[in-house]
């Protein structure tokens, strides 16, 4: 019983990355190809995709109320989740605000970040992969620190963007409010990203 359960955290929580990237892949490639008159379909794409995430962490919690052994701490199994579900409700978030301020034309520096969270959510689900053999894994550290590097990058990126953006006087002040907007929640889902990876790296930590 207890490898059984074992298993369904382990697969339940891999399922919740690979949702994460396939969510930060189309996001990039609604970005790449944006068409402000083809948005409403974009969210509908993306909110299938939100609710496949809600509906495995849901699966995760009902699982928690009755389970009587689990393979990690039930505390660490209930953040866990939470966080990887949070990062497709951010990548979300971004196609959200990209709709209600009415962005007309993406910017070449939000390409940039969607591409490097396209990089960390790729790292996500290789991370995540990796933590049922937590206590033997020979890469785990090292996708911990490449999404650390990545949430980084997008710091930078961000901070440069948003100087970018201020010292434009060309653009109207409803188009800044807009673009401050969708960058800074990019910068949050790389944060959000790098909250899974910390989550992970502390789980490794209270049990080895």
């Amino acid at each position: 019983m207890a490898k059984k359960s074992d298993e369904f955290y382990f697969d339940s929580f891999i399922a919740c990355a690979d949702i994460s990237q396939r969510a930060a892949e189309l996001l990039l490639d609604i970005m790449e190809h944006f068409d402000p008159a083809a948005i409403d379909g974009a969210l509908e794409k993306m909110h299938a995709i939100e609710n496949e995430g809600d509906t495995r962490k849901h699966e995760i919690s009902d699982a928690l109320v009755t389970a009587f052994i689990t393979p990690i701490e039930r505390e660490d199994i209930a953040t866990l989740a939470e966080r990887l579900d949070s990062v497709t409700d951010h990548l979300e978030g971004v196609l959200h605000r990209i709709y209600f301020t009415n962005v007309q034309e993406i910017r070449p520096s939000a390409l940039k970040m969607a591409r490097k969270l396209v990089e960390g959510a790729q790292s996500l689900a290789t991370l995540v992969r990796e933590l049922p053999r937590f206590k033997r894994s020979k890469t785990l550290r090292e996708q911990v620190v490449s999404i650390n590097a990545i949430e980084e990058q997008c710091d930078r990126l961000y901070i440069e963007s948003m100087r970018e953006l201020h010292a434009d006087t060309t653009l109207d002040p409803l188009t800044v409010i807009a673009w401050r907007d969708v960058y800074t929640f990019l910068e949050i889902t790389a944060d959000s990203m790098e909250g899974v990876a910390e989550t992970i790296e502390n789980v490794v930590m209270a049990n080895s």
